[in-house]
């Protein structure tokens, strides 16, 4: 299911206060729109600015007014009822909403909530006198409130955006003629056509000879990928400047596109164990605050001699508006937002913020060899066949078979020979994990794979497969060893990078590979990587990751195809290579980078780390700043004024604090 987050409903000017102290639930915003579960501060962002302040600008206004003809202007008809009915007034505007929600909060069971505490502040506050005060309270908690909604909005809008990624519409053609079509309707086999500028609706395959392609938008980089006739392109690319015809391969809601929106919709409900903590904490604190507030009133008429109600009931009221964890349960989610938001900018998605906090915290990144980095695009280099074999005859064999494989050492094969041979019949086809392909030709069996394949069905062969600096495919055909293929794979371009940036941050680096140990050392060598290990099947894999684990040290591993799936799923944090993984690897994965750079390893751990730093800023913060003026206000030396800074001028720190991970450059 996903929840899709909608802008949210005006109503009717309510800038909506809503940190829902008590509660501990997630909120879910169905796609009908409608709020499932506790209160949110997400308030009305499709109105204009006036539209949103305009209760508190009134109130304002009312309120000014009042001071002065109490202060600076005294009039005669400014007493008694007039007085009291014009604070009223002033008051009105801010706090019918809360009361409102005050109201329904209770008749849902949540007594306790933020705006129960606002409420008994204010009215108590006018039951003593201090009308001004009730009014300003009241006031300055809206206009915080109506500020937290907005950077709440904005932090969630930088998510949001790759929701707009895909067009509603594209263009198929029929009978040679552009059709405009929902995108929703195109069926897979259609061709697009693409103009030039235009989006992208659905995955396809290129049909044009080529074609430039921007992919900011599932990669965070601007920088065009030039593609070739019969490469794969996505939903969401824009083309360059020539008209290019895309066959769809893909329905609109199975696209990568369509993955990620889901991985990203979905990732804040998985929480934090900061939101969780801060959570539960609220839903615990509200309630000890207002039985010490109502302490801090009656408590004193039996110690103290000139005991005034009134005095001692403006000291808790204070108490109760400065006890508001408002800064704590908002500006903890808010800081997960931008962080979230900031890696999706950047082409990484973290399928929840408890992952920004885990990946802060890494120990070891492990990461596979092919495709992770290496580009894992290879390219045949030797034919080696034995003189007693047709080498034309083998090749093709080896390519039809290949072709059941989808390896990228399969394409290279086929890239190499050519068109398959569909007069090539081969049964009891088997694929042998971690070793090759099996088949059978003429009544004589077919292997193709590495070494330990042939090991394995006891065939010899006449040369040291360790002397092969490439990636060998060993071929056997009627029990007999026919010869081998060399291929090679070049290393991505910032993998050097990766490495070095991993190392400055303290993380300790090891490379696993199924291929041939000497080439991972090849590729090891060149990286300056020091700890790594070949010729493993995915098993080997596993016990390499749980020799690590038993250290009691954290594992983030780097992986993209289906074999690493498991090891994926066993490390503490999981990462997968989004441009070329596997659904499988992608699936598992905790984190996925778009554009296969591995030098965003890096870079996630950084947004990781930014991100708790940020959010435990915020913590000590409200904290320290709420103890110290709690205590003033418990022994009457804080007045309301000091407590509404306490509440909302805190709250609003929080928040400009927060906003900052989205404007860092990492």
């Amino acid at each position: 299911m996903i929840h899709q987050d909608k802008e949210v409903k005006s109503t009717k000017n309510k800038a909506k206060p809503s940190c829902c102290c008590s509660h501990d639930e997630p909120v879910h915003n169905d796609n009908d729109g409608h709020d499932h579960g506790g209160h949110d501060h997400e308030h009305n962002a499709g109105g204009s600015l006036f539209q949103l302040f305009l209760p508190s600008i009134i109130s304002f206004i009312l309120l000014i007014i009042g001071i002065g003809l109490d202060n600076y202007f005294p009039q005669n008809w400014f007493t008694g009822y007039v007085r009291i009915v014009w604070y009223a007034v002033a008051y009105l505007p801010v706090g019918l909403p809360v009361l409102r929600e005050a109201y329904e909060s209770i008749v849902k069971g949540d007594v306790f909530s933020e705006f129960f505490l606002m409420c008994i502040a204010t009215i108590g506050a006018f039951a003593i006198g201090e009308y001004p005060e009730g009014v300003a309270v009241m006031l300055f908690y809206t206009i915080g409130e109506t500020f937290q909604g907005m950077a709440v909005n904005r932090a969630k809008s930088s998510i949001k955006s790759l929701l707009d990624q895909r067009p509603d519409e594209v263009h198929v053609l029929e009978n040679n003629i552009a059709v405009k079509v929902k995108a929703k309707e195109v069926k897979i086999g259609s061709i697009i056509q693409l103009k030039a500028g235009e989006k992208l609706g659905l995955d396809g395959e290129l049909l044009s000879d080529s074609a430039s392609f921007n992919t900011a938008a599932l990669t965070g980089e601007s920088k065009p990928d030039t593609k070739k006739k019969g490469e794969t392109v996505l939903a969401g690319m824009i083309n360059g400047n020539t008209i290019a015809e895309v066959k769809v391969t893909t329905a609109y809601n199975d696209s990568k596109l369509s993955k990620i929106l889901e991985l990203v919709q979905n990732a804040t409900t998985k929480k934090a164990p900061a939101e969780l903590f801060i959570r539960k904490f609220a839903k615990i604190y509200t309630p000890i605050v207002v039985y010490l507030a109502i302490a801090i009133c009656l408590v004193p008429m039996l110690f103290v001699d000139n005991y005034i109600f009134s005095d001692w009931l403006y000291r808790a009221l204070v108490f109760l508006v400065i006890s508001c964890p408002c800064a704590l349960v908002i500006s903890i989610p808010l800081g997960y937002f931008g962080g979230i938001g900031a890696a999706s900018k950047n082409g990484i998605l973290f399928k929840g913020s408890n992952f920004l906090d885990s990946i802060s915290t890494i120990q070891n990144v492990v990461v596979d060899k092919t495709g992770t980095m290496t580009e894992g695009v290879f390219k045949v280099q030797e034919v080696i066949i034995k003189p007693e074999f047709d080498k034309e005859e083998i090749l093709k064999l080896v390519n039809a078979l290949e072709n059941r494989s989808t390896h990228p050492v399969a394409t290279a094969i086929h890239n190499h020979v050519g068109p398959i041979d569909s007069s090539v019949e081969l049964k009891d086809i088997e694929e042998i994990s971690g070793h090759g392909l099996k088949a059978v030709y003429n009544e004589k069996e077919l292997y193709v794979g590495n070494f330990k394949l042939l090991d394995k069905y006891s065939i010899s062969y006449d040369i040291d497969p360790s002397s092969i600096v490439y990636t060998t495919i060993a071929i056997a055909y009627d029990g007999k060893f026919a010869g081998y293929l060399t291929i090679a794979d070049e290393i991505k371009a910032d993998a050097k990078e990766t490495v070095s940036k991993l190392k400055s941050l303290g993380v300790k680096l090891t490379m696993l590979s199924g291929d041939k140990t000497n080439v991972v050392q090849f590729v090891a060598d060149k990286l300056g990587i020091i700890k790594y290990f070949g010729d493993l099947l995915p098993e080997d894999k596993v016990n390499k990751v749980n020799e690590i684990k038993a250290k009691n040290e954290t594992i983030a591993f780097v992986g993209d195809g289906v074999n690493d799936a498991p090891v994926i799923a066993l490390s503490t944090v999981g990462i997968a290579m989004g441009g070329l993984g596997s659904d499988a690897a992608i699936e598992t994965a905790d984190i996925v980078i778009q554009d296969d750079k591995p030098s965003k390893i890096a870079m996630a751990i950084n947004i990781g780390k930014q991100t708790k730093k940020i959010v435990w800023q915020n913590i000590i913060l409200a904290f320290v700043v709420k103890a110290f003026v709690l205590i003033l206000g418990a022994g009457g030396l804080a007045t309301m004024w000091e407590a509404v800074f306490a509440d909302v001028g805190v709250a609003l720190l929080a928040i400009l604090n927060a906003v900052r991970i989205q404007r860092m450059k990492f």
